[in-house]
């Protein structure tokens, strides 16, 4: 136990110590320097650039400077190769030195909002890290971090971060293969410029295909009254808390009540509609959402949001019970 203790207590300390030495040389961390040193290495150029890509991730580096000097130095398709695999590297290594730093720490003292937090993030797994991958608006270097404090698979890290990192990688590292081609003056240097300004729209342009791709159906009350009165195979899964399920508001007749903050406990109560339509009611429908993220996250396939809940529901005068 102690050994153990030793152990973390020096690998934290040459963590941090890497990192400050890093901070106070980062403005000599250029792309120039960058590409003086791959000059002089030779054939080992790739091997160190990947070298160099890993520990910059891991020391709060930016990339995105070892991204376009891999275009620049390797071309679109060796430096988009190289560019990723160094990224997932360090990536990874972040990850892991966050897992045995402090994971078992942090699951035995979260609590509340960062509890729930986290339990989301490992219901969500691979598509959470798909998701902050693909949207280059989250910092790279500290979600890496971040990710090694839950329990998500290892394996989903790095496959995930691997495949959904390459349109970005792609992106940036075509922007200094087209940057090198105009300062030589190649022949159509002007296209490929145009064609890495379009790349980078397109990355700009993910967050708001991301969040289409992942809005859950919803479904209006009047639909849900027609379904149930035709006794169609449909789960009313009321997520509010039980004073809610009993008070003003009623609930819809048959629902069945699971409050969000147990649902995580008590998600096998469902299994019997994995494939089947559920259709998930709260007060409007914010809560039915989060829900709706954390069953499809669970392998339900059949899951809509009641658009407008229960405040809806009221509002067109359907019957309740109390």
């Amino acid at each position: 136990m102690r050994f153990a203790k030793l152990m973390r207590f020096t690998l934290l300390a040459a963590l941090l110590a890497g990192i400050a030495v890093a901070a106070v040389y980062r403005e000599q961390f250029s792309a120039t320097a960058l590409q003086n040193w791959m000059q002089d290495a030779g054939v080992a150029a790739p091997l160190i650039f990947m070298a160099l890509y890993a520990a910059a991730t891991v020391l709060f580096l930016p990339g995105s400077i070892l991204t376009i000097s891999g275009g620049a130095l390797f071309g679109p398709v060796w430096g988009t190769f190289y560019s990723l695999t160094g990224a997932t590297l360090g990536a990874t290594l972040a990850f892991l030195v966050a897992r045995y730093l402090a994971s078992d720490w942090v699951a035995r003292k979260a609590g509340g909002r960062l509890k729930q937090l986290i339990e989301g993030v490992e219901t969500e797994s691979w598509r959470f890290i798909a998701f902050v991958r693909l949207v280059p608006l989250f910092p790279f270097n500290l979600l890496n971090y971040a990710l090694g404090l839950t329990r998500i698979k290892l394996s989903h890290f790095i496959v995930t971060s691997y495949i959904c990192m390459l349109p970005g990688s792609i992106a940036f590292t075509y922007l200094g293969y087209a940057g090198r081609e105009a300062a030589a003056g190649s022949e159509g240097s002007i296209q490929k410029g145009l064609l890495a300004l379009g790349l980078l729209a397109l990355i700009v342009f993910l967050p708001r295909l991301i969040r289409r791709m992942r809005r859950t159906p919803m479904l209006g009350v009047e639909e849900l009254k027609r379904k149930l009165d035709a006794s169609e195979d449909l789960l009313v899964l009321d997520v509010r808390g039980a004073q809610d399920f009993c008070g003003e508001q009623g609930h819809i007749a048959e629902a069945r009540s699971i409050p969000i903050e147990e649902l995580p406990q008590r998600v096998a109560e469902l299994d019997g509609y994995l494939t089947r339509p559920i259709a998930i009611v709260c007060r409007t429908d914010k809560r039915s959402t989060a829900a709706a993220q954390l069953l499809s996250g669970k392998g339900f396939s059949g899951i809509l949001v009641t658009r407008g809940g229960m405040t809806a529901w009221n509002q067109y005068g359907f019957p309740v019970e109390r």
